[in-house]
Parts: C-alpha cells; sequence; structure tokens
C-alpha cells in the first residue's frame, strides 16, 4: 500500500502529541526515582551493651547481635528499616561504627518493622569472629601459674609474638592438624581483646578506652615447633586454623577484663581452670606497652596468655598431646563457650 509523505508526516506528529499530552495527564506513568541508599550519618565510636557474632548464611559472613529475640541480622534489619549499617563484625571494628549498629538494634528491637530480621542461633552456622585484622598480638607467659609449672622465670615484660590471619577459626570449626610437620599438639584456652579506635604510646590509666570488645579464644600450639626447632614460637603457634575465636564479642563496656573466670576441656574433662587475676600483666598494662612497639589499630586482637593446666606443663611421662578426634571447649565468664574440633 501506497502511503503519501504528507499523511505519514501528519500522523506521526499526531501521534506524538498524544502520548506527550498522555505523559503529561498521567505523572503516574512516569517511572519514579530509585529510593537513595542510606548513608552513614551518626559518626564514629565504640558500640556498648551489645553482644556480637558473625554468622554465615549462602556462602557470606553476616554480622549479627544476639538478643532475647533471637539473631538479629544487622545487615537484614538495615534494609528493612531504610537503615545504614556495616555488613561485617571487621567493617564494624575497622570503620569504628558502633553508633550505626546501635541504632539499627534499638530500632529493630523498638518495632516490628525488622522482625523478618531476628532468627533462632540454634543450627545457625558461626563464621570467624573477625576474618581480617591488620595484626594480631600474643602475649605469652602471663600467668604466673602458668609460668610457675615450665619452670619459666617471671618475665619483667609481656613476652610477645604473633599469628597472621590464616591462622584464624571459629566457634564450632576445626583445626586440620599438620601432622607431616608436628605430634605434640596443646591447647590454651586465652581472654582475647579486639582493638576498637587506634592506640599509640597509650598510657596504662587510659588503655582500656581503646578496646571494642572481648572474646574467648585458643592459642593451639604445636609445642615441638615451638620450642624444639630453635624457639621459634611463631611456627609453632600460626599454622592455618590455630587461633579459634568465639562465638560472641561482647563490647567492653560489659566486663573487666582482670576478674574472669577462664577453663579448658578437652573431650569433657576439665584442663585449665583459673581467673585472669592471676595475670603478670594487666589488660591496661599490655595495651599500653604494646601501643608503645606498634600502633595497634582498629580491630586488631591481642591474645593474652593462657592460664596453668596445659600439657606442656606436666612431667614428660604424663604428657598426652592431643590427637584427631580430640574435642576441645574454651569458656572465660561473661564471653561464652569456643567449642571446636581437631581432624
Amino acid at each position: 500500500m501506497n502511503i503519501d509523505r504528507r499523511d505519514f508526516l501528519k500522523t506521526a506528529g499526531t501521534a506524538a502529541a498524544a502520548g506527550a499530552a498522555a505523559g503529561c495527564a498521567s505523572p503516574a506513568s512516569t517511572p519514579a526515582p530509585a529510593a537513595e541508599a542510606a548513608t552513614r550519618s551518626l559518626g564514629t565510636g565504640l558500640a556498648k551493651g551489645l553482644t556480637l557474632l558473625t554468622f554465615r548464611s549462602q556462602g557470606r559472613d553476616h554480622l549479627g547481635v544476639k538478643t532475647a529475640k533471637g539473631i538479629l541480622d544487622v545487615a537484614q534489619a538495615a534494609a528493612l528499616l531504610q537503615m545504614y549499617a556495616p555488613a561485617t563484625m571487621d567493617d564494624l571494628l575497622q570503620q569504628e561504627d558502633g553508633p550505626s549498629v546501635q541504632a539499627v538494634v534499638e530500632a529493630a528491637l523498638n518495632g516490628t518493622v525488622a522482625q523478618a530480621a531476628f532468627r533462632p542461633e540454634d543450627g545457625m552456622e558461626y563464621g570467624p569472629l573477625v576474618s581480617r585484622p591488620d595484626k594480631i598480638v600474643c602475649v605469652g607467659l602471663n600467668y604466673r601459674k602458668h609460668a610457675e609449672e615450665i619452670g619459666s622465670p617471671i618475665p619483667e615484660y609481656p613476652v610477645l609474638f604473633n599469628k597472621f590471619n590464616g591462622s584464624l577459626n571459629r566457634h564450632k570449626g576445626t583445626v586440620k592438624l599438620p601432622v607431616d610437620l608436628a605430634t605434640n599438639f596443646d591447647y590454651e584456652v586465652e581472654l582475647v581483646m579486639v582493638i576498637g579506635k587506634q592506640a599509640k604510646n597509650v598510657r596504662e590509666a587510659d588503655a582500656l578506652s581503646y578496646v571494642a570488645g572481648y572474646c574467648t579464644g585458643n592459642d593451639f600450639t604445636a609445642r615441638d615447633l615451638q620450642l624444639e626447632t630453635g624457639g621459634q614460637w611463631m611456627a609453632g603457634k600460626t599454622p592455618d586454623q590455630f587461633a579459634p575465636l568465639g562465638p560472641y564479642l561482647v563490647t567492653a563496656d560489659q566486663v573487666d577484663p582482670d576478674t574472669l573466670t577462664i577453663e579448658c576441656r578437652v573431650n569433657g574433662e576439665t584442663r585449665q581452670s583459673s581467673s585472669t587475676a592471676d595475670f603478670i600483666f594487666n589488660a591496661r598494662q599490655m595495651i599500653s606497652y604494646i601501643s608503645k612497639i606498634i600502633t595497634l589499630r582498629p580491630g586488631d586482637i591481642i591474645f593474652t596468655g593462657t592460664p596453668e593446666g596445659v600439657i606442656q606443663g606436666k612431667p614428660k611421662e604424663q604428657r598426652v598431646w592431643l590427637k584427631a578426634g580430640d574435642k576441645v571447649a574454651c569458656s572465660i565468664e561473661k564471653l561464652g563457650e569456643l567449642r571446636f574440633q581437631l581432624t
């Protein structure tokens, strides 16, 4: 069919005008602008009054908060509430994002909008409490009775060594024993301090104000690598998975680190039972001393030493080293019980 050019232009123009008129008459037909993502607005600071954890869902680690209603998925709650929140424990710590988390938790608990973000803890898969601290600092020989049981002089200064991020492990995780390298595996339950803001040359009196929170840890050790290869503490203490932490990070305002009951059990048998009151260097002294040597940054963790009762402290004929299949449970007052298995 032949169409005259003038008729075509006339028809096209009429259609365009009608479309424009319809657009003016019906604004609802215009796509709405996308909602702006919530942004951080509450400043920096330490979280208070919270019991934090990391849980794993669909292959990703999520920041959680233990509450009377269950475990709050912080990111999901923030999305439902159209609020900002850090996605992971490392983000919370390293960005000093305590106020944002506080606000989300309070809003979720005081309303019903975020009800779907609460989940039961039973059956939950835990992730590593922290995954990427700038540094892991460890203090050795820091309980008087432990130094005595292994025949070591009481140190005049904190004895420092380190672990690496690859050694970090989780509650209900496993430690694969490097049996091709070592056989003398030992437990060391320890209080772990997590730094919440940059600390350099801090005074002892101010030191605890730099702590974000505390958790239960185990400085798992291969004694033969540590002591029988020329005194290589790092080699004996930082193999993969040798630093289990968890299950919770309890904010610092709720804990006196120098008066806590601390225990370790192997296959249900109590092996270590003491108190952080037996510290040689208390929490303030450790933080102050370390901060004079290296700058502590938000998210850094400090293992504070283990009490008496380790396998190394027994007479040689009584030492029965840990083996595959053993189950280790570590508990610290107010901080919860960390459990892991050896394979």
